[in-house]
């Protein structure tokens, strides 16, 4: 064991409001070796960068435009020491002092293991439509589950698009990999999606990776119909790419879909009328985003960025 043991890893952007309990979460970690933070900040206007300053956090400033999921978070890696890299984001804090030390736990006894990922708790003020999603998410679970791919490509092709995904799932909101898989297998430049292409990659050649649910991590959104449009049309054009999963395939389909969604949201949300009009915007924002995401990748159309560079 190298006596830096973690080097965690956080994308930063107008952060301040959640940096601090983040920071705080992973200063207070019990660990068998010290920890370093690196966080990566692309063009902040709020006070993010003095937050990390006083957390004793190393930065590394680039410009907005340079982000990318993939090359950024590298670009943090190649700056850490750890023996083992986590990746967090700037909105989620650990919800316990022994998160780190659990999601490196499985890798004392599994060589083949790449990347570990931890379980995810909605924040306590979620709305009913984030609570009744998050609980479909397979990182809300809490039985824990190890991925491996035996038979390579083949295998890997005799499966459906839906389980390709499945079995690829990892998620960078709290993972951790081992520096040795890191340095030979970095993310890949990409604008999302860099955590479940890793994943592909890693099981390719013959690692796997683990879901950790004893390592828990608070984290959810509730972001604008807009926002979540945008951001699922990039993701499902990137999923088309790598596991060709087109969930709404037809315009009939995406009829369906919104109407399905409409009557599902507003019953889950129908003591909060406030809440009404997102919810309603919701129906159509992600299946359209899926349709239409998926539907230019197919036809290798161009996938342009969010508005603000980043999703």
């Amino acid at each position: 064991m190298s006596h830096l043991r973690f080097s965690v890893v956080i994308p930063t952007r107008n952060g301040a409001a959640s940096l601090p309990a983040l920071l705080d979460s992973i200063w207070s970690q019990r660990t068998t070796g010290s920890l370093e933070i690196i966080a990566i900040d692309s063009g902040s206007s709020d006070d993010t960068l003095d937050v990390l300053a006083r957390k004793a956090a190393n930065v590394i400033e680039i410009p907005l435009a340079a982000f990318d999921h993939g090359g950024t978070r590298n670009l943090a890696i190649a700056k850490s020491r750890g023996e083992f890299i986590v990746s967090l984001v700037q909105d989620a804090r650990l919800a316990d002092e022994n998160c780190l030390e659990a999601l490196a736990r499985p890798f004392a006894t599994d060589p083949k293991l790449a990347g570990t990922f931890a379980r995810q708790v909605t924040r306590p003020d979620a709305s009913a439509l984030t609570r009744h999603y998050h609980k479909r998410w397979s990182a809300s679970a809490k039985e824990g589950r190890r991925a491996d791919l035996e038979d390579g490509e083949d295998g890997l092709q005799r499966m459906s698009p839906a389980e390709r995904l499945a079995l690829c799932t990892f998620d960078n909101v709290a993972s951790c990999i081992r520096r040795s898989v890191w340095d030979a297998h970095p993310f890949k430049t990409t604008p999302i999606a860099e955590d479940v292409e890793w994943a592909k990659e890693v099981l390719l050649r013959g690692y796997s990776i683990a879901f950790v649910p004893e390592a828990v991590v608070e984290h959810s959104h509730e972001r604008s119909a807009a926002y979540e449009y945008a951001r699922t049309r990039l993701l499902h054009a990137r999923l088309y790419d790598l596991f060709e999963l087109q969930t709404i395939p037809s315009l009939p389909a995406l009829a369906l879909a919104i109407a399905a969604s409409t009557a599902k949201h507003m019953a889950v949300e129908w003591r909060q009328p406030a809440r009404w009009p997102r919810a309603a915007a919701l129906a159509v924002a992600w299946p359209l985003g899926q349709y239409i995401g998926a539907g230019r990748a197919r036809r290798g159309d161009a996938r342009p960025r969010t508005r603000e560079g980043r999703v």
